[in-house]
């Protein structure tokens, strides 16, 4: 109570914050009042201005008035010239008002501004990107896809190129160095994916050219920010390449099994639901329920199902059960009317699992084949026999092994069959386009072209779909939006739809949340929330309404959840013969022509949720059947005018264009954006949600409450119900998915910042490597940093086996013939590492004698940042399969989180020494030709050839890519791969080689004792 009294005496935070701002925006006016005495040079010529003040020591916030009311001012100047803006002649109309300056106040300040749609935000962040692009660092503008980057990038590039600015657009497909010019530009445009993937491509190159980010990440603004930073936050952007195996055609093999599978299970609930039918008509509710349950495990979007379920007696038996099941008392009743299934299925979780009577039916023969083996028995059996030697034992443990890893793969790969089948929808979750899956955003319908399905669910629904399966892939560098984006010194964004995710902007991102008023009072007549028993009668009203509005020529914007659903209504609307257009994922690359024609007289436009976002909706003449100098005024809704109100005029003389949403989607947010699509700048119009309880976001997060309360009032087929506090009831539901959805991203972020802080480390040593022009520094780093942990661990094991086995790790990783009795006066570790270093030194400085100066810089990068580049991208499919186990531990009362920071700390560490080792066994294994290191060999002293050759020659650990080699192998050099794929090369004679074969056994030991090779060195 006292809360309110305050809010009303003193106004909200955001009406304080705002009064705050007024001070100043009477200041650029003034300003740009004084422009407007000034010649176009003049005005031009403060930009130069401005950057001699910025290197005199001001700050960016003293120039902002002045700044601001420049850019003002251009747009003033620009008024009546026309343009050409992706290929339309476009006529400048635009000077901002003062709701607009109060925005990019809020964006220069690292704010997110909220401002309705058709506010002008475009426009908006021309005067903060101006701003701080004086300081020649660089401002991203971001947006959702490559068209708005475009059109933004040319539109208000007018004014940043007018004041003396230059303006870049990332778009897809750019080779190297016309993305590196775009970046030197003052301001560029581009849309997130392709900031964040230049971020991942410039961490993964080989040469300082390929790097096309050199300036850093100084100031970002979003555009539709709450898409972005949220929706998409999702999912990480990931840099992939083919996997080493792919398990596709095991999917192939398994997908007829399963699908007849799947056949069985959908005989199987047809019989249960004809048999609970049978028993509600009985009266017989209680054996009933339990038919339904299983149903409801094993197909919950089961037709019929949904039908019964229409009744709202057979729905609260079916919740009531369901609350049952999940308590102690008759979780063992639940668990065996599981198995009587072929396999269950969480639709909330979007999973599947197979019982046993799934395994028997898939192979009758031999049912254990997708049972799991117990492998710590298995394992605990074989150490237990003493009748096996070291040797069988050791066979028999990786034969067990090896069975478990195939067994588990075949489990893996039903399980993601199933849900393909079951979980995963056509035209809903995916689309089928040129013989490719392509999934498409449940946030914005749009299709994502590049975008996998991870752990084997792509490869499974594309079985399904009988096309052509990809190869699998591995994750060469990943980051998610949100690491990638906080890294940005200044962060701001703007969107019509921010304060009901402002918590989360606020923890994820320190982003505060700004309400800008609008330019004009908002005249939008939204309706109570629509509420059917059944789709069916939804969609009967739906098409009444639509036809309604065709009829008077009012114009339509349909939103739907899905593909399936936008061409349901298309479907239904021809066979009425009301034309119309369809805007989904199909058919995207008309999106901004579609929305741009929606406010038509009498156009009917279905789009799928956020499509056309960016893109205004005009209306067409006649369209708004109020005064014009009404929709000018200050007018609002409850305002009286014609009779009681403004709002009861327009509900009994609907005009302007008609927003209607065929079913609540699972985000509030998704919601106001579809509602925020009309009534624009002041014009009119209404908005209007019809709901079913057979939606999706009903049957699983909506209560009982609408089903009780339809019943009680005894609603009857086609009859709707509406209410105020119905809609409340809506929002709660969308609330608890919100706060789930919320917490899941919070979880992902909180693991991967984990990851992050590793990445950063990981990064900044390439970057080093990359812009040194002495890299061969950092090798040394790296060597002396592995020697001393093997002199530390000699030092305190202090045994001859450990000095033996010390002299046997030097010699096989450096060419430096070490004697073991060269070490035994050494007693101090830092000593002994300065002593092997000298010799390693020693024996470079010699090497490096041979090599081709020209090549010499881009080997010993090479050596580095292959050694960095393999490990980590195998620590990387390491800590996938760690993040996907770890959350099993909750079971042991430990929390995840910090078992996942502990484990990825340990292996981290690991992987460190594993790259100083790799660089250390490959500084003498990497030469710029064949040539080079036959002369080094040569060149050595004569007392180290043999231990050397041996060295070379049989490695000294498991390395892949560059194995030992002597001048006697006659071995296949490799060019370094410095070039990305498309690339250019350099020329053959500085291109460094890797010598990649050993010695034969049976061939002449290259060190000239006329031996062969396995009686001499090769022993």
């Amino acid at each position: 109570m006292l809360n309110l009294i305050m809010k009303k005496m003193l106004g909200t935070k955001n009406e304080r914050d705002l009064r705050k701002l007024r001070p100043l925006i009477d200041e650029i006016n003034a300003h740009e009042e004084k422009l407007q005495s000034l010649t176009d040079a003049e005005v031009q010529a403060k930009t130069d201005e401005f950057r001699r003040r910025l290197d005199g020591g001001e700050t960016v916030d003293d120039l902002m008035s002045e700044a601001f009311a420049v850019v003002k001012n251009a747009c003033r100047r620009l008024c009546g010239r026309s343009f050409d803006v992706c290929g339309r002649e476009t006529e400048w109309a635009m000077v901002p008002f003062d709701v607009q300056l109060i925005g990019a106040i809020v964006l220069h300040q690292g704010r997110i501004a909220e401002m309705a749609t058709g506010e002008g935000k475009t426009l908006v962040a021309t005067m903060p990107v101006y701003l701080n692009a004086l300081r020649g660092e660089g401002v991203h503008v971001v947006t959702v896809n490559d068209y708005l980057a475009r059109r933004d990038a040319q539109w208000m590039g007018i004014i940043y190129e007018w004041l003396g600015l230059t303006v870049g657009c990332l778009q897809n497909q750019m080779r190297p160095e016309e993305r590196r010019a775009q970046y030197e530009c003052d301001v560029t445009y581009g849309t997130n994916s392709e900031f964040g993937f230049d971020y991942l491509r410039d961490n993964t190159a080989f040469q300082p050219e390929d790097i096309v980010q050199r300036r850093g990440h100084h100031y970002a603004i979003i555009d539709e920010i709450d898409s972005i930073l949220i929706d998409e936050a999702r999912t990480p952007l990931i840099i992939s390449g083919p996997a080493p195996h792919s398990s596709g055609q095991q999917y192939q093999q398994l997908n007829p099994a399963v699908a007849r599978l799947v056949r069985r299970q959908r005989e199987l609930c047809t019989r249960l639901l004809k048999e609970a039918r049978s028993l509600l008509e009985k009266g017989d509710d209680e054996t009933a329920q339990l038919k339904l349950y299983q149903v409801r495990c094993g197909m919950p979007k089961n037709k019929q199902l949904l039908h019964i379920m229409e009744d709202a007696r057979a729905r609260k038996l079916v919740e009531q059960v369901e609350a049952q099941m999940l308590t102690d008392m008759r979780k063992d009743e639940a668990r065996d009317l599981r198995e009587e299934l072929f396999f269950n299925i969480d639709e909330k979780g979007h999973d599947a699992s197979l019982t046993e009577k799934g395994c028997a039916a898939l192979n009758p023969d031999d049912p254990e084949m997708y049972v799991m083996p117990d492998l710590v028995s298995e394992l605990a059996e074989v150490d237990s026999d003493e009748s096996l030697d070291e040797a069988a034992r050791l066979e028999k443990r990786q034969a067990i092994q090896q069975h478990f890893t195939e067994r588990s793969e075949r489990i893996h790969a039903v399980d993601q069959l199933i849900r393909a089948h079951c979980v995963y929808e056509r035209d809903v979750n995916y689309v089928v386009q040129e013989n490719r899956v392509q999934i498409v955003d449940e946030f914005t319908g749009r299709v994502m072209p590049g975008r996998r399905w991870s752990d084997g669910l792509h490869m499974a629904v594309e079985a399904k779909e009988n096309v052509k399966i990809e190869r699998e892939t591995q994750t060469l560098a990943s980051i998610t939006i949100q690491n990638y984006f906080r890294m940005y010194d200044k962060l701001s964004g703007m969107t019509g739809t921010a304060e009901t995710e402002a918590e989360e902007f606020h923890q994820i991102y320190g982003l505060d949340v700004a309400v800008i008023p609008t330019h004009r009072p908002c005249r939008r007549v939204d309706s109570n929330d629509m509420i059917y028993r059944t789709q069916r009668e939804k969609f009967n009203a739906l098409l009444q309404q639509i036809e309604a509005c065709h009829n008077r020529k009012q114009p339509v914007l349909v939103g739907t959840i899905s593909v399936e659903t936008s061409e349901l209504i298309s479907r239904m609307l021809r066979r009425r013969n009301i034309p119309h257009n369809v805007l989904n994922a199909k058919n995207h690359q008309r999106e901004a022509e579609i929305v741009a024609n929606a406010g038509q007289p009498g156009a009917v436009t279905i789009a799928t949720n956020m499509a056309g976002r960016g893109t205004d909706i005009k209306l067409g003449e006649g369209v708004v059947q109020i005064p014009r100098d009404v929709v000018t005024s200050d007018l609002k809704l409850e305002d009286k005018y014609d009779g009681p109100s403004l709002r009861k005029y327009l509900e009994e003389h609907p005009c302007g264009l008609c927003v209607i949403g065929s079913s609540r989607h699972e985000s509030r947010r998704i919601d106001r954006q579809l509602r925020g699509r009309c009534a624009r700048q002041g014009d009119p119009g209404m908005s209007f949600f019809y709901v079913s309880l057979e939606d999706d976001l009903m049957r699983l997060f909506g209560s009982d409450r609408m089903s009780r309360i339809m019943e009680r009032l005894g609603i009857e087929e086609g009859e709707v119900l509406e209410h105020p506090w119905l809609n409340k009831s809506l929002q709660t539901a969308q609330k608890r998915v919100e706060q789930h959805n919320f917490a899941i991203r919070k979880r992902t972020l909180e693991f991967d910042d984990v990851m992050n802080k590793q990445r950063e480390v990981i990064y900044e040593l390439r970057r080093s490597v990359l812009f040194s022009d002495e890299p061969r520094n950092q090798i040394f780093d790296l060597v002396t940093d592995a020697v001393s942990d093997h002199v530390q661990a000699l030092i305190d094991e202090n045994t001859a086996a450990a000095r033996e086995d010390f002299i046997r790790w030097v010699n096989e990783s450096f060419p430096v013939g070490m004697q073991s009795g060269e070490i035994e006066s050494y007693e101090d570790a830092e000593a002994l590492t300065d002593f092997v270093m000298k010799r390693v030194r020693r024996a470079y400085e010699i090497k490096i004698l041979q090599e081709n100066p020209d090549a010499l810089l881009r080997l010993e990068r090479h050596i580095i940042l292959s050694a960095v580049d393999e490990h980590w991208q195998e620590y990387l499919r390491s800590m996938d399969g760690l993040r996907e186990g770890v959350n099993l531990r909750a079971y042991g009362q430990r929390d995840p989180l910090m078992e996942y920071k502990k484990e990825a700390y340990g292996m981290f560490s690991e992987l460190m020494d594993r790259i100083k080792q790799d660089v250390g066994h490959n500084l003498f294994r990497s030469a710029t030709s064949v040539e080079a290191i036959e002369q080094f060999l040569h060149n050595l002293p004569q007392m180290y050839v043999h231990q050397q050759s041996q060295a070379l020659g049989s490695g000294g650990g498991d390395d892949r890519r560059t194995g030992g080699g002597s001048p006697g192998a006659r071995p296949a050099p490799e060019p370094l791969p410095d070039e990305p794929p498309g690339g250019g090369g350099t020329s053959a004679s500085a291109a460094p080689h890797i010598v990649t074969e050993k010695v034969g056994r049976n061939e002449p030991c290259p060190c000239g004792s006329g031996k062969k090779y396995k009686k001499c060195c090769g022993k």
